[in-house]
């Protein structure tokens, strides 16, 4: 009758117990009717590695010998989009024939794990200078500088838009219960364009773009937005105005209305929206909109409105606070991507 794992344990203790006593191979396994190879072979692990205990046990050898787990780790290291069926077509060149699944077992054994890439702006040459020609020139400005910044931009929101990730607990066959899925409509479903601004006391006015955004748009947008922000926020009168190098902010009639009004901008390197802040504001907002699930665009309009206004000024004083770590960043990294 066989014997229940626990059982086994148990009767391997009593084994090298009875030997320690004194027994011999002959009675021990006449006590428990077992043959004396058995016996022998229990006492022999005791001595050779101190324990009755079950090993760990090496299973089947691998397929993948020494040099072609070299030539795996070489090809994604070379090129990290590389899929795990074009490795197998690899190994399949040397004469070595495995899963992909197994290649991606070995792969993550040495760190290597499939991951989703990160979305960044395309950087060239001349971004990544400027970018690290910014960052080191102000990495030493003082907090005063920075807190009496006027950040801008523009985002979309969607009406249906997807702002975090989901999941769902569900039974094998059941993804297309209405329950389980998440709906979605064409192009959104609707949109609006808002522009706004904050500083480090807190978020500045959002205004809400009608129609085509152009110079003259923007243009109007600064001029019923920037000096009532800086007013509302106790802006110094140092205060700078930092905007993106989108056409419509840099195109000759916006550069003479800025000089003409007397709004003094921050230079800005292109491809940077990691090292604007209000790109995290952005995110706080479209998160809260979403979750008041507006139904039509006027409801997304208001909610917009509503949301941002609720943004508190810690926040805004915390971003601010860390930029420093920013362009700490930029610089580490040297002028390309950082994890902001």
């Amino acid at each position: 009758m066989p014997r229940s794992k626990e059982i086994q344990k148990q009767m391997r203790k009593t084994i090298m117990e009875l030997y320690q006593s004194g027994k011999g191979y002959k009675a021990i396994s006449k006590a428990w009717g077992l043959q004396r190879t058995t016996v022998r072979a229990i006492i022999h692990k005791w001595r050779k590695h101190g324990t009755v205990e079950n090993l760990p046990r090496s299973g089947r050898p691998t397929k993948i010998t020494p040099r072609a787990q070299r030539q795996l780790i070489q090809e994604v290291t070379k090129d990290p989009t590389t899929t795990s069926k074009e490795l197998q077509a690899s190994l399949a060149s040397v004469k070595v024939s495995v899963h992909d699944p197994t290649i991606r077992k070995r792969l993550g054994k040495n760190g290597l794990h499939g991951r989703v890439p990160r979305r960044k702006p395309l950087l060239s040459k001349k971004n990544i200078k400027a970018r690290l020609s910014f960052a080191r020139k102000h990495l030493d400005d003082p907090q005063d500088f920075w807190d009496n910044t006027l950040w801008t931009d523009e985002t979309k929101v969607e009406l249906f838009g997807r702002c975090v990730s989901h999941y769902v607990w569900r039974k094998s066959n059941t993804a297309f219960q209405k329950k389980n899925i998440i709906p979605t409509v064409k192009y959104g479903g609707g949109s609006v364009m808002v522009w706004g601004c904050f500083a480090a006391s807190g978020p500045g006015r959002l205004a809400v773009i009608n129609g085509t955004m152009n110079s003259a748009v923007y243009q109007n947008i600064l001029k019923e937005n920037v000096r009532p922000s800086v007013c509302d926020l106790k802006l110094k009168r140092t205060w700078v105005l930092q905007q993106d190098n989108d056409p419509k902010h840099t195109s000759k009639s916006t550069s003479e209305w800025l000089k003409k009004n007397k709004m003094k901008t921050l230079e800005w390197p292109s491809q940077s929206p990691d090292l604007n802040p209000i790109e995290m504001l952005w995110h706080d907002l479209k998160k809260a909109v979403h979750a008041r699930k507006p139904s039509n665009v006027a409801d997304l309009q208001q909610f917009c409105k509503d949301e941002w206004a609720k943004i508190p000024p810690q926040r805004c004083k915390r971003l601010m606070a860390s930029y420093r770590k920013r362009l700490i960043a930029v610089v580490a990294a040297k002028g390309g991507p950082t994890s902001y």
